[in-house]
């Protein structure tokens, strides 16, 4: 993968979220990331999000860890947005990821779920030295834009965190 330190400002989020963990992740019995994410795609969802700042770009966001990744935290998928007013908040939530340092992962192309999977079980590998900086926790996540369009042959950015 390739990587990039970048600094990110506010990002305002309008999506759903749920609450897991890795460990629940690792079995499709107990996954609710995929559930979420093909709720979210099949059901077009984005198309009734007000505000959108750049409509199909995808947000997949890692965060309210209750430690690090071996803990729960909550699954959000959305779009950016230069207004959470006026949404379906039955619907949706917003979410606001406070301006703030990333390394940057830029994975090859490949396969969706794949692909994803793969950069995380290597992200999982990586210390402190490989990320630049000790991680923050607060939200981590996956950018699907145009390179995402064809599920066979996906790139996908991933920014972690970094205090």
């Amino acid at each position: 993968m390739k990587k990039e330190k970048v600094s990110l400002g506010e990002l305002t989020l309008v999506g759903i979220k749920v609450r897991t963990n890795n460990s629940n992740e690792m079995s499709p019995e107990t996954s609710k990331i995929a559930t979420q994410a093909n709720l979210y795609w099949r059901q077009g969802l984005a198309n009734n999000i007000k505000h959108r700042v750049a409509p199909g770009v995808t947000y997949c966001v890692y965060t309210d860890y209750d430690s690090d990744e071996h803990g729960e935290y909550t699954y959000f998928i959305g779009e950016a947005v230069d207004s959470a007013n006026d949404q379906n908040l039955s619907q949706f939530k917003a979410l606001i990821i406070p301006k703030s340092r990333y390394q940057k992962f830029t994975t090859e192309p490949g396969k969706i779920p794949n692909v994803i999977i793969a950069a995380w079980q290597a992200l999982w590998e990586m210390d402190e030295n490989d990320f630049g900086g000790k991680r923050k926790y607060l939200a981590d996540f996956e950018v699907y834009d145009q390179r995402a369009s064809d599920p066979n042959n996906a790139v996908v950015d991933i920014y972690i965190g970094l205090n």
